[in-house]
């Protein structure tokens, strides 16, 4: 029997939510019907108390293939994103060799054949990410490619970010992508410049690097007409000028992770390398602010900014540490716990940040980040809001360990996620 009537939820879309029961027929939502409706011919599953959800879409995360399968591989990644309620993902490009060609696009996609969620891959903006050439769009966006980025470092060069933006304009759906650390003002620098790296004597990286590069790019944007994406946005001053361009109507959308809504760099204390990551942890008044920005709709999405390292990378002091932590499989119930729980978001919204949105802007929206509702994909995020569960790094999927979050307790459990009608991950 390929029919099944996922019974006694709430039904969560972007415009609300209301109790009613959905029936898989095959890869399709066939109805939404009301609770407790009598449907033949469809075999039952008891999500009672649960929310049932879009799948969750993250387009930001690190899989370390090619090159750093000691970390993660996308098969423990892609275990880990469907534990975390996703349907879909998107890798960036910093590997080994870096994703700069259609060759190498066509080899990861052959290694996610057969991963529990869609896994897509990014590509660089620059040749090698070196910063010095642009890469071959138009060959990268026929092999399917719709997102271009340098993360991990800048594109610096404002001539070659000119270029790269006036390509959106000609590719469909093409985005270009930003992580924006001022390279010379980050330098040396292993966390939030203030107070905390002071006293623990380590360098360094200041707000302001941040905000330099979103000015310049967001005025490139408007210039060109172009398409652009702030990576991991992490502060009060970067997200200003968002607004603004916003406001403007410039062609721009961000992206907050859950780590960077929750904890500060005074967390690096207790956390120590686990606290490090790029752009670092900020001061509360950056965490006010981008939460602000995400319930008032200026942050267009959550992204998780998936970054696993071997155990033996993390235990390197502070200041020669890989920055990065693991997330996919925490980041529905850190947003969940901290902002839905605590009435200080809808699960409404949280359905926008986590899927529809992230979905469109990564040109994703035609299968994933779509209603619960009669004729799109079955793609289903199931969670029980009331579950607490403790994170256990070891008992994760990934390869790596380095979460901040370890051994805190989480509201909120994803249940079930089903990919295009196959359940691909079920607890209880």
């Amino acid at each position: 029997m390929s029919a099944h009537i996922l019974r006694g939820g709430t039904v969560v879309n972007v415009d609300g939510q209301r109790r009613a029961d959905v029936v898989v027929d095959g890869d399709r939502i066939v109805d939404v019907v009301e609770s407790g409706a009598e449907v033949t011919g469809a075999s039952a599953i008891d999500v009672s108390g649960c929310l049932v959800m879009p799948g969750m879409v993250d387009i930001q995360v690190h899989f370390r293939e090619p090159g750093g399968t000691e970390a993660e591989d996308i098969t423990s990644g892609a275990a880990g994103a469907a534990r975390g309620g996703m349907t879909a993902v998107v890798m960036m490009p910093n590997t080994t060799p870096a994703i700069d060609r259609v060759d190498v696009v066509r080899d990861v996609r052959s290694a996610a054949a057969g991963a529990p969620v869609d896994v897509h891959t990014s590509a660089c903006l620059s040749v090698g990410r070196q910063g010095e050439r642009l890469v071959d769009f138009a060959a990268l966006h026929a092999e399917g490619v719709r997102v271009f980025t340098d993360d991990g470092d800048v594109l610096a060069d404002s001539g070659l970010m000119r270029r790269a933006l006036e390509a959106t304009l000609t590719l469909p759906g093409m985005v270009v992508s930003q992580h924006c650390e001022d390279p010379a003002l980050v330098a040396g620098g292993a966390i939030n410049e203030g107070e905390v790296s002071a006293a623990l004597g380590v360098g360094g990286r200041p707000r302001e690097a941040e905000e330099v590069i979103v000015a310049r790019d967001v005025a490139l944007a408007r210039l060109t007409g172009g398409r652009y994406h702030v990576l991991h946005l992490s502060t009060s001053l970067a997200l200003e000028h968002v607004r603004r361009a916003k406001r403007d109507g410039t062609r721009v959308t961000c992206e907050v992770t859950p780590q960077h809504l929750v904890l500060t760099d005074a967390d690096v204390e207790r956390l120590g390398t686990n606290g490090k990551m790029n752009p670092p942890l900020r001061t509360p008044l950056d965490v006010a602010a981008l939460r602000h920005g995400l319930v008032d709709g200026v942050v267009d999405a959550v992204a998780t900014d998936h970054a696993p390292h071997p155990p033996a990378a993390k235990a390197r002091d502070l200041s020669t540490a890989p920055p990065g932590m693991l997330g996919v499989e925490t980041a529905v119930s850190v947003v969940w716990t901290h902002l839905v729980a605590r009435g200080l978001m809808s699960p409404a919204r949280m359905v926008t940040a986590m899927s529809a949105a992230p979905a469109r802007i990564a040109g994703l929206s035609g299968s994933h980040g779509l209603p619960v509702a009669a004729g799109n994909p079955a793609n289903l995020c199931v969670l029980d809001p009331t579950e607490t569960w403790r994170v256990e790094p070891a008992t994760m999927a990934s390869k790596s360990l380095n979460s901040p979050f370890a051994g805190d307790t989480l509201t909120g459990r994803v249940r079930m996620t089903m990919r295009r009608g196959v359940v691909e991950h079920q607890v209880g």
